[in-house]
C-alpha cells in the first residue's frame, strides 16, 4: 500500500501514484489537452493522479528563455484543471513570498531542488497547510533530506513528500542512486522518483538543457522495482516544440504504454 498523502490521496491501492504534466503552463489549451489525456489513462489503469505544471520557471540558464505566461494567469489554469477534472494539482514556487499566492490555487506546493535547504521557503510552504513536496537537491545525500522534512514538520505541517531528481555527476550529467529511495522512505513520508528531470543534461554550452529521453522507461522501471511510492513525469504532445525542458520529456503518446508496464511491475513487487 502506498503511503497516503493526507488531504490529497486517500487510497488503499497497491499502485504507485503519478505526478505528470508539462514543465510549464504554456497556454490553457495545451494544459487542458494534456490533463484530459492523462486523466483518461490513469483512470483506465487505476493510478492515483496529480496534475503538474509550473506557473513560472525561475531557474533558467539564459535570460531569453521562456519563463511563463504570467503568474496569475497560469495559476488560474491550474485551478481550472482541478475543478474540471477533479484531480489534485502541484506547482513549484520560488520564494517565501510566493507560497501563499500559489497555495490559493493548488493542493501541493513543490520546493525546487536548488532551494530545498532554504529554511524560509520550507517554513512558508508549511504555514500554508498544503502538502509540501520537497525536491532533493542534486548536491545532497538522501539522508540529508531528513533535515528538510523536519523543518516542515517542526513548523506544524506533517504533510510532506520527497522527490528524488538525480544527483550531480560531473558538470553535465546526473545519476540516480536507487539506494536513496528506501533510505528516504525510512523518514515515513511518500517518496517519489522524478524520471524525466533525472535524465537532464544541465549546463550545456548552448544554455539550453539537454536530456536522454530514450532512458525514461529504464529509469522508471528501476524506480518502481525499488519501491518508489510515486513517479514524476513531464510530458507533452510536442516535446520538440515545448517551451521548457522539451529535451528530456516523454511524448504524451507514449505515456499509456509506459504506465501499463510500470503497473505490471508494481503488481509483481507487491506479491513478493
Amino acid at each position: 500500500m502506498i503511503k497516503n498523502i493526507p488531504g490529497i490521496l486517500h487510497t488503499n491501492s497497491n499502485n504507485f501514484f503519478l505526478l505528470a504534466g508539462p514543465c510549464a503552463i504554456e497556454s490553457e489549451d495545451m494544459a487542458m489537452r494534456i490533463a484530459e489525456q492523462v486523466v483518461k489513462i490513469t483512470n483506465k489503469l487505476e493510478i492515483p493522479y496529480i496534475f503538474k505544471g509550473s506557473y513560472r520557471k525561475a531557474n533558467r540558464s539564459r535570460i531569453d528563455s521562456f519563463a511563463g505566461i504570467g503568474d496569475e494567469k497560469a495559476l488560474k489554469i491550474l485551478g481550472k484543471i482541478k475543478q474540471e477534472f477533479g484531480v489534485p494539482t502541484v506547482t513549484d514556487f520560488h520564494s517565501a513570498e510566493e507560497a501563499a499566492m500559489a497555495a490559493e490555487y493548488v493542493d501541493i506546493l513543490q520546493v525546487p531542488a536548488f532551494l530545498c535547504r532554504q529554511t524560509d521557503i520550507l517554513v512558508a510552504a508549511a504555514n500554508t497547510g498544503k502538502v509540501v513536496n520537497i525536491k532533493k537537491g542534486q548536491f545532497l545525500s538522501p539522508d540529508a533530506m531528513l533535515f528538510a522534512v523536519n523543518k516542515v514538520k517542526d513548523s506544524g505541517n506533517d504533510k510532506v513528500m520527497i522527490t528524488d531528481r538525480g544527483t550531480t555527476f560531473g558538470y553535465h550529467d546526473l545519476i540516480v542512486d536507487y539506494r536513496g529511495i528506501p533510505a528516504m522512505r525510512e523518514m515515513n513520508v511518500p517518496v517519489i522518483l522524478d524520471i524525466t528531470h533525472s535524465l537532464q543534461q544541465p549546463n550545456q554550452s548552448s544554455g539550453v538543457t539537454g536530456g536522454k529521453p530514450e532512458l525514461i522507461e529504464t529509469i522508471a522501471k528501476a524506480g518502481i522495482a525499488v519501491g518508489a511510492d510515486g513517479i514524476f513525469i513531464e510530458t507533452h504532445f510536442d516535446p520538440a516544440n515545448a517551451k521548457s525542458d522539451g529535451a528530456n520529456m516523454l511524448h504524451l503518446d507514449n505515456l499509456e504504454n509506459l504506465l501499463t508496464k510500470l503497473v505490471k511491475i508494481r503488481q509483481t513487487i507487491v506479491q513478493l
